[in-house]
């Protein structure tokens, strides 16, 4: 891709489409999608989140076998403190109606890393084009450690300053993501009073503040979004939603109904004890105002009530992250929605520039 001045890195710079597949951990994110992705020209994306180091080895061997392409791994940042744990029991007992409801035992509320360092270590043994965090910082030792094995360290933002601390950690590039987002907030304090960018202010800001590539992710859906991030300053865009209903997502049967639906997104801790925007349903409205500031322990907690919500199919139980724009998703392959992204970007900008010609 031709990108002029704009920053860049050897990674994005060989893509034929300017475009990212988000990772979607717990599910939709495949083997098959991020190989789907490649075949369109973009950057498929393991989603490591919620595996043991082992699996994500596995998964990373089934997407090489799958891809002779490049491809990237997603990590959650470990660390922070536990969350209250007087608040987090309160929270356990009001969610017993919806154990004895489902028929399932609520899970256990531990506090963890997420198998942080042994991952970094698989990452290191088996490595990937790039290796993208979010929640925060990762350690300094673990960016050396990827760059020494030849991988590209891309770190989530949502602010000018969380940019800047991680250009001095390292980046190689930034994932700007905007508040229209789908899924976990990238933010590095889980603050409620926390700036909420759009990705339109944050791609701005965020460019005026480092000069590094720049990656957009929030609510793309068409290429006229992806055009708009390309003209504001990204290399890329990262999509995530739009692929929800593709054919080689491993997306639930009822999350693929929601996705499809003109539904309202909110931001919600109901499911993870962490901010993250889904399709609004029962479970945020009688449980989100209740719900602690307490991640991961909310997560393992109400782990086994949404993995059996997706088993039956009652949408009303399953954190259905998706962006603002999800009711624009398609049944189609990830390949063909890759292409049409990066085609109908092009077409975007061209008939943009014309506007602008004085």
């Amino acid at each position: 891709m031709t990108r002029g001045a704009t920053p860049t890195t050897p990674v994005l710079d060989a893509l034929q489409a300017p475009v990212v597949q988000a990772p979607m951990a717990g599910g939709p994110s495949t083997p098959a999608l991020a190989a789907a992705v490649n075949r369109g020209g973009g950057l498929g994306f393991v989603a490591a989140g919620y595996l043991t180091a082992e699996r994500l080895a596995g998964e990373i061997a089934a997407t090489a076998a799958l891809t002779g392409d490049p491809f990237g791994v997603n990590l959650f940042v470990g660390g922070g403190s536990p969350g209250d744990a007087a608040a987090v029991a309160a929270y356990a007992s009001r969610l017993a109606v919806e154990a004895r409801r489902s028929g399932v035992p609520l899970g256990e509320p531990r506090f963890d890393d997420d198998d942080f360092e042994r991952k970094v270590a698989v990452l290191c043994e088996l490595p990937v084009a790039a290796v993208s965090f979010t929640f925060g910082l990762p350690p300094r030792v673990a960016v050396d450690a990827l760059h020494e094995a030849g991988t590209e360290v891309w770190l989530t933002v949502t602010t000018p300053q969380e940019a800047r601390d991680a250009v001095g950690r390292g980046a190689d590039a930034l994932i700007v993501q905007g508040v229209e987002a789908g899924g976990h907030r990238g933010t590095f304090a889980d603050d409620d009073a926390g700036p909420q960018l759009t990705l339109l202010a944050a791609l701005q800001l965020v460019g005026a503040a480092v000069a590094v590539p720049l990656i957009g992710a929030g609510a793309i859906a068409t290429g006229a979004g992806l055009g708009a991030v390309l003209a504001a300053g990204a290399v890329a865009g990262q999509v995530g939603t739009a692929y929800l209903c593709s054919a080689e997502a491993g997306t639930s049967d009822a999350q693929r109904t929601a996705t499809m639906s003109d539904a309202p997104t909110v931001l919600t801790r109901a499911f993870s004890g962490r901010l993250a925007r889904g399709i609004a349903n029962r479970f945020h409205r009688e449980h989100a105002a209740h719900a602690p500031r307490a991640y991961p322990e909310v997560n393992h907690l109400t782990s086994p009530l949404r993995a059996q919500g997706r088993r039956v199919g009652d949408a009303d139980v399953i954190n259905l992250w998706a962006g603002e724009a999800h009711s624009l998703a398609q049944s189609l392959g990830a390949e063909e929605i890759t292409r049409r992204l990066t085609r109908d970007a092009g077409a975007a900008l061209e008939a943009a520039a014309h506007r602008c010609v004085e």
